[in-house]
């Protein structure tokens, strides 16, 4: 379990994070989403134990990260920042943090194969293309076989069958029991791969609840068909429905479509289609932070 609560941090005259507390359960993916400044970095690097709070704090396993006992065998971390001696092989990379924690040369070639980097283990990092180091970096991560995973924009450099890959993976780690947090910007990836969001904005907390809570409370517009569209139109209109045309036959409004089926039947009318067009998670984003975005 991660645990953030009432964390403040201020650098000079930018307060980066204000009171924000949240849960992050085991077993669970949780997106964690804000736009560029809202405060992700600094919260994340809190839970790390990379920058101390002014106030309030977060613990990981339910204790502060400095005080876990063999750190690496507990959480798994990938900062976007991270980097990796470019002379060194991607194997010899992980040797030397292998042996540094205690763990067994044979995790390597374990985590080397998860992340499916064994045939260009020997090739030296400064070879490595952007997806490829993020491979090494989840790697580096998986490398104690943590209980923890806290990623940062773990898709940044992956093509779209490596996207797929990631999604398939932090599933897998996750129907383990694993607590997993990822900071990312490619929200319609975040809205396949996670259970729950914290979303943020100006340091502070907006929004925590599940995937489909957070879309199901985001009903967009209700598309209509009819060969009688333009009378449907007029009595929609004069109930104060808005009605955008899409063309003769369709037409989108913002009325729920169950009044608008109770419409349509009280004036004889056909309808061809009745459909709710879903909001998207990049939609609800962009509202709850007032049109900022993540990059």
């Amino acid at each position: 379990m991660i645990e953030v609560a009432s964390l403040s941090k201020r650098f000079g005259k930018t307060q980066a994070v204000s009171d924000l507390s949240f849960r992050v359960e085991p077993g669970t993916i949780t997106g964690f989403l804000g736009p560029n400044g809202a405060g992700k970095s600094t919260t994340l690097r809190s839970v790390l134990g990379l920058v101390h709070p002014d106030a309030g704090g977060a613990t990981v396993l339910g204790v502060p990260y400095r005080e876990l006992d063999r750190p690496l065998h507990r959480v798994g971390a990938v900062l976007e920042a991270s980097e990796v001696h470019p002379g060194r092989s991607g194997r010899n990379h992980l040797r030397v943090l292998a042996a540094a924690a205690g763990i067994p040369r044979s995790r390597v070639e374990e985590v080397l194969a998860l992340v499916e980097l064994s045939t260009a283990a020997k090739r030296r990092v400064k070879g490595y293309s952007l997806g490829m180091r993020q491979r090494l970096g989840l790697a580096t991560a998986l490398l104690g076989d943590p209980e923890v995973l806290v990623l940062d924009e773990p898709a940044n450099g992956l093509d779209p069958a490596g996207v797929r890959w990631l999604r398939d993976l932090l599933r897998s780690l996750a129907a383990e029991g694993r607590t997993i947090l990822v900071s990312s910007h490619v929200l319609a990836e975040v809205a396949q791969t996670v259970d729950r969001v914290v979303i943020i904005h100006r340091g502070a907390l907006v929004q925590q609840a599940s995937i489909a809570e957070v879309l199901a409370g985001a009903q967009g517009a209700t598309r209509v068909r009819s060969p009688d569209a333009q009378r449907l139109r007029e009595l929609i209109a004069a109930q104060g429905g808005t009605v955008t045309d899409v063309d003769d036959r369709t037409f989108a409004t913002d009325l729920p479509p169950e009044r608008i089926g109770k419409v349509a039947a009280a004036n004889g009318i056909v309808l061809h289609e009745l459909t709710v067009e879903r909001a998207t998670l990049e939609e609800v984003f962009l509202e709850l932070t007032a049109g900022e975005t993540t990059q």
